[in-house]
């Protein structure tokens, strides 16, 4: 199996992404892993769109995406993507839908239940959520099941929101929950032994 895993850069007040250091630190525990290919994104919306399309014309049998979330405490298993660009709160820009005639949501094929179950039997923090936010995050897994759909594919794609790394938050001073990269990267291994077993759906969910 083809699996594309991605993270994204830092950016903002960040200077490293917890799910970068995640990835990094997962091909640190288990060296190379077969059938996976890596990226890391710019956090930029048309940078994004540019290499996601071109990385998924490679072709791929499933596409799991990871991002940073500051205040999450747990691993977010993300079900929903909204067809909304996103808003940057402190140029007070909004920018209105990914896709002008594209479905109002798509919602990830993968048994995310299942996959809070097993984390959560490893003593991993993990929730299923229903809201992956306005912004690239949600972005990367909308236009990825855009993509998908608009090539007839029905190609699993799912989204991971991983914690600040304690180093992130003593750097910021700030009270933020945090995970070790450790225990992140122990969570993105389980989630892709669980994808190279998963047996896709018939069409991808839309909204």
């Amino acid at each position: 199996m083809r699996i594309l895993l991605t993270a994204f850069e830092p950016y903002d007040i960040w200077d490293q992404n917890s799910s970068w250091e995640a990835l990094v630190e997962l091909l640190h525990q288990r060296g190379a892993i077969p059938g996976l290919t890596t990226r890391r994104y710019p956090v930029d919306l048309d940078q994004l769109q540019k290499r996601l399309f071109k990385d998924l014309s490679a072709g791929f049998d499933a596409v799991l995406h990871l991002g940073q979330y500051p205040g999450a405490s747990r691993i977010q298993l993300e079900a929903i993507a909204l067809n909304v660009a996103g808003m940057t709160e402190a140029a007070g820009d909004y920018f209105g839908p990914l896709i002008a005639d594209g479905p109002v949501a798509y919602r990830t094929m993968f048994p995310l239940d299942q996959w809070h179950r097993e984390l959560m039997s490893l003593g991993i923090p993990s929730a299923v959520s229903f809201h992956a936010g306005t912004y690239l995050c949600n972005a990367v897994m909308y236009l990825t099941h855009y993509w998908m759909q608009q090539h007839g594919l029905a190609k699993p794609a799912g989204f991971l929101h991983i914690p600040l790394t304690p180093e992130q938050v003593l750097r910021s001073h700030r009270d933020l929950p945090s995970m070790p990269k450790t225990q992140s990267a122990e969570a993105i291994s389980r989630v892709l032994d669980m994808i190279m077993h998963y047996d896709p759906q018939p069409s991808v969910t839309t909204g």
